[in-house]
């Protein structure tokens, strides 16, 4: 029998078949690697965190050249400094609350499609600002963008791949990302701000131009009865060659079952709840771990401290550790598994990469849309917290302060990895689901 999800629970414990029809990792494993489309689709999807990461760290290299603006229109107080790298988080948690209902009404596709009009209309208003409140507007317009792509790009990239392979495939969302911070980084070594924002408009463009050619999810298109188109764009990931017969009947079967939306006495059924408390805390906990106001006010940050090099050298080199750092998780997240990188990892390799995974993998498919949404809700609302309070108590409190309780949050979250975090490695998303509706208590 396979290892339960949360370690052994006794013989009569089998929500996984010992002998299971091949698993739909075996049967296309050889159409992915034939064919590559499923990774075509993945990258296309994944410029949208790219967008995202890079408009997320745009204000690190802005705030400084901004604070010695001779330009008194846009010239920025530590006040205002604040506003302009937390608003953005603001606009995130609307693009969270938005995709709650986008998400299923549009689709995963179409949904990180859309989120292209207010993310190019956000650089344009940083790209010509002529006072603060242009720069505002820009920052909210580009979180906007953000919040709704980081709700709906994860559950498209876990909804096309297949269990071998949706690991890595389930991390180049926070990879784009941070490859997106990093480029903002080294673009910001040799550019001036507003030439940074017109930058920003470039991978937007790329990406709507890919998944104009990309299929929309299998599942999505199951849940809305178009079968046909299912059938189409499973073909069509998974190459011609491969057979995906079972793995279409089990997909299909999973959203007969599930074929109408969650109620909110259903809310309460512990099949529903568990994935989704799971997902929310580890949102939660992932953003008071102090990521988002550390890459917000990075360049800041260095220049309080008594560094060798430049603030934006050092911001620069940050971003490349990181990106190795998603790296080294990319490849080995599906040999590891998700719970060992959470407990012996940093950020970059466990709880970022990870929690976003782990997110789309566990959320039940009925509610799969609006809980994605709901989870980038409360995560950046968390943000917003974070990142607006982080300089007033810095300025109160030293620097130190806030990394003290950075630390405190990180043993907190190894305490709930180990209690409440399931292992999904080598799952089908129809297994993972499974093991939920079997009762068995998600806790040790």
């Amino acid at each position: 029998m396979q290892e339960p999800l949360l370690g052994a629970e006794g013989p009569e414990y089998d929500t996984f078949p010992e002998k299971p029809p091949p698993s739909p990792g075996e049967r296309t494993r050889v159409g992915v690697l034939q064919s590559k489309r499923v990774l075509l689709a993945a990258f296309a999807a994944v410029l949208g965190n790219f967008s995202f990461g890079y408009s997320l760290v745009y204000a690190s290299p802005v705030i400084p050249a901004l604070e010695h603006s001779l330009d008194p229109n846009l010239s920025l107080t530590k006040t205002q400094a604040s506003w302009f790298g937390s608003v953005f988080t603001l606009g995130a948690a609307a693009g969270g609350l938005s995709a709650m209902v986008l998400n299923d009404l549009l689709g995963r596709k179409l949904s990180i499609m859309f989120s292209a009009l207010p993310s190019v209309a956000g650089y344009a208003f940083m790209a010509g600002a002529h006072g603060l409140w242009m720069l505002l507007l820009g920052r909210m317009l580009t979180g906007f963008a953000g919040g709704l792509t980081a709700a709906c790009i994860p559950v498209y990239v876990s909804e096309i791949a297949p269990p071998g392979v949706r690991g890595a495939l389930g991390a180049t969302p926070q990879l784009m990302a941070v490859f997106g911070s990093l480029s903002l980084y080294a673009l910001g070594l040799l550019l001036p701000w507003r030439w940074l924002a017109v930058a920003g408009e470039g991978p937007v463009l790329v990406m709507i131009l890919l998944l104009s050619f990309m299929p929309n999810s299998p599942r999505f298109l199951l849940s809305r009865g178009r079968d046909s188109e299912a059938l189409q764009a499973l073909t069509w990931l998974r190459g011609a060659d491969a057979d995906i017969r079972w793995e279409f009947e089990q997909i299909q079967d999973n959203v007969r079952k599930q074929s109408s939306r969650m109620s909110w006495a259903e809310a309460r059924d512990p099949h529903m709840y568990r994935p989704i408390t799971i997902a929310l805390v580890m949102r939660f906990l992932q953003q008071l771990t102090g990521i988002t106001p550390i890459l917000v006010y990075l360049q800041s940050i260095f220049d309080s401290t008594a560094v060798l090099l430049l603030p934006k050298y050092d911001a620069a080199i940050v971003g490349a550790v990181r990106l190795l750092s998603v790296l080294i998780a990319a490849v080995t997240m599906d040999l590891a598994g998700r719970k060992a990188l959470l407990f012996v990892s940093g950020y970059a390799m466990g709880w970022g990469p990870i929690t976003w995974l782990l997110m789309a993998e566990i959320l039940p498919l009925r509610a799969r849309g609006v809980a994605s949404g709901l989870c980038v809700l409360v995560s950046w609302l968390t943000a917003f917290a974070l990142t607006k309070s982080f300089l007033p108590v810095v300025n109160a409190f030293g620097l130190q302060a806030p990394f003290f309780f950075f630390a405190a949050v990180c043993l907190v979250n190894l305490a709930f990895t180990g209690c409440c975090v399931p292992e999904t490695k080598g799952r089908s998303l129809e297994q993972i689901e499974s093991f939920f509706h079997s009762g068995r208590s998600v806790l040790h």
